[in-house]
């Protein structure tokens, strides 16, 4: 992992780990942050149909894969700092990259915003309801 990819990492896990009852494992070879469902992928598999319009396959190794809300998941694609990913991208889930390399300087302020909405998407009420009270 470069330099550049353990500080963007760092500030992932700050992000996620700041979220009730968060926690982290390795799942397929990258961090996984989870309650009782993961709410963050780190990193993410580019899907065939952006490999032919010619997004590098390595286009989303510094980025974050999450699940948005249904209603925003159209405006946020809209952008081409989203992607749907492979595999996941079939559930709804889209990846945000972190890179800049698909678009603008990373705001930080709307990661750790689709971060909350992931892990309201996946958390239980219990969680939810401590985030609230924050």
């Amino acid at each position: 992992m470069t330099a550049d990819s353990a500080h963007l990492l760092a500030r992932v896990r700050d992000i996620c780990l700041s979220f009730p009852g968060a926690q982290e494992k390795t799942s397929h070879g990258s961090p996984v942050f989870y309650t009782t469902k993961t709410f963050c992928w780190w990193a993410g598999h580019v899907h065939r149909d952006d490999r032919a319009r010619g997004v590098p396959d390595d286009a989303l190794a510094q980025a974050i894969t999450f699940l948005p809300s249904p209603d925003e998941r159209d405006a946020l694609l809209a952008d081409g700092r989203f992607l749907v990913p492979a595999y996941l991208g079939t559930r709804g889930w889209l990846a945000y990259d972190l890179s800049g390399r698909l678009g603008g300087p990373v705001d930080w302020s709307e990661v750790h915003e689709l971060i909350d909405s992931s892990h309201r998407a996946t958390a239980g009420k219990r969680l939810i309801a401590q985030l609230d009270a924050r």
